[in-house]
């Protein structure tokens, strides 16, 4: 006989069995991480080119938004291509509305947060429109991250698993609960969050957040504000003990190489550190939590062994710049 079910997981199977023949389509690479996260890997159907954790959901599934090329580019290149394009009205990114169509969605997860990250929802619902389709359409637009803890719960209750929504959340928050003990009573280094390198951005939305839960004090930065453009003199002038580069778009290598290039620009004293910005930063999706842990390591080192560097086995997330 095998072990009693838990009621939860119980839960969670009904849930299951009273929304059949899911088809959902992600339009936002966090969405795909919340679906994966909430064990509907199978049910989804269309995801963008840009989602590719966990491990790559682009295979064997339709990719429905396409975006500019912009691999090689400088980001004084990228940035002077965005706002090109947006100024002659252009779309950033293309919605395949015959691979769309084959999807057959039930069910859509997209954004209104920023059309530079994503596919606007707008977009979305005028396909549905056109092509007579009747789906679910839930739009993700988090400023902060109790907010987007909120969207994991948004999206679980669109998609009938209101439950694994519930505990996901619960789990993610006794992580953060977790971290916020360790470093409670040490004192607190300021942080400046470097969101893009050239022109310099600040970091906002739910970014501060994680800086404060890890144990910092945010510069420049205010929680739910959005990201916007600074100068290297107002970076200087606040004198952060901690920089942390994390390039909205970037994986770490890029990011180091990006640090590697500015660095000259920050103040002389400054800790730099380089970090994966889409896995841990700028995504707001349940990895958020995986950024604060690895922040945490950077802001309040355990050990002496590692002079300042992180806990080892994030070493793979973060590199240390100067």
């Amino acid at each position: 006989m095998g072990r009693p079910i838990p009621s939860t997981a119980m839960e969670s199977a009904t849930e299951a069995a009273d929304t059949p023949d899911r088809r959902i389509v992600s339009l936002l690479p966090s969405a795909t991480e919340i679906v994966y996260a909430l064990d509907l890997a199978d049910e989804l159907v269309g995801v963008t080119f840009e989602c590719d954790f966990p491990p790559d959901p682009r295979l064997d599934r339709h990719v429905v938004v396409g975006g500019l090329d912009t691999h090689g580019k400088a980001p004084e290149e990228i940035d002077a291509l965005v706002r090109e394009k947006i100024a002659a009205g252009d779309n950033l990114y293309q919605l395949d509305e015959g691979r769309f169509r084959a999807c057959d969605p039930t069910h859509v997860l997209t954004q209104d947060l920023c059309r530079v990250c994503a596919l606007p929802a707008e977009e979305a619902d005028a396909a549905l429109s056109r092509l007579g389709c009747a789906a679910d359409v839930t739009t993700l637009d988090p400023h902060t991250l109790d907010e987007v803890f909120g969207t994991i719960l948004a999206a679980g209750r669109s998609l009938g698993v209101v439950d694994r929504a519930e505990t996901l959340v619960s789990t993610l928050r006794t992580r953060i609960g977790a971290v916020e003990s360790r470093v409670a009573g040490r004192e607190r280094p300021s942080v400046f969050v470097l969101e893009w390198s050239d022109p310099p951005f600040l970091s906002g939305h739910w970014v501060p957040d994680l800086v404060t839960h890890a144990g910092g004090t945010p510069v420049l930065a205010e929680a739910g504000g959005r990201s916007v453009p600074t100068d290297w003199s107002a970076i200087a002038e606040h004198d952060p003990d901690i920089i942390v580069v994390a390039p909205c778009g970037f994986g770490l290598e890029d990011a180091s190489d990006q640090a590697a290039a500015v660095l000259a620009r920050f103040p002389a004293r400054a800790q730099v550190w380089a970090i994966d910005a889409d896995g841990l930063v700028v995504r707001p999706g349940p990895r958020l939590v995986d950024g604060v842990e690895v922040l945490a390591g950077i802001f309040h080192p355990t050990d002496a062994e590692h002079s300042g560097d992180p806990l080892s086995d994030q070493a793979a997330a973060v590199r240390r710049i100067r």
